[in-house]
């Protein structure tokens, strides 16, 4: 299931003009079941039309996969002991600043 988050994107990209943005025409080929789904929301009313549809799977499955890409990275560093290496010694070195945070923030608290 797709989040909201996800449903408000699709729903937005599909209401945008296309003419704001450099556009470049190319041809594809589909599934005939994909064109047929994809024509009940055209005749539905709830997409202006198939290509506001496309442009709106591609630009959601795109921000998943640079997601997923960051993802990998991130993945990447846990291995990486220059990195681990580098972390502990930030943590180390405002390890005093820290406690000093912590310190007077409870005692604003009390």
């Amino acid at each position: 299931m797709m989040a909201r988050s996800t449903l408000y994107l699709m729903k937005v990209l599909m209401k945008m003009n296309l003419a704001q943005f450099e556009t470049v025409r190319t041809t594809v080929t589909f599934p005939a079941e994909l064109i047929q789904r994809s024509q009940h929301f055209v005749d539905s009313g709830q997409a202006p039309n198939r290509n506001s549809i496309i442009v709106a799977a591609l630009e959601r499955f795109l921000v998943e996969m640079e997601r997923d890409e960051i993802d990998r990275a991130f993945y990447a560093s846990a291995d990486d002991i220059a990195y681990h290496a580098l972390n502990e010694g930030l943590a180390e070195a405002f390890a005093d600043n820290d406690w000093e945070a912590l310190t007077q923030g409870e005692q604003a608290l009390s």
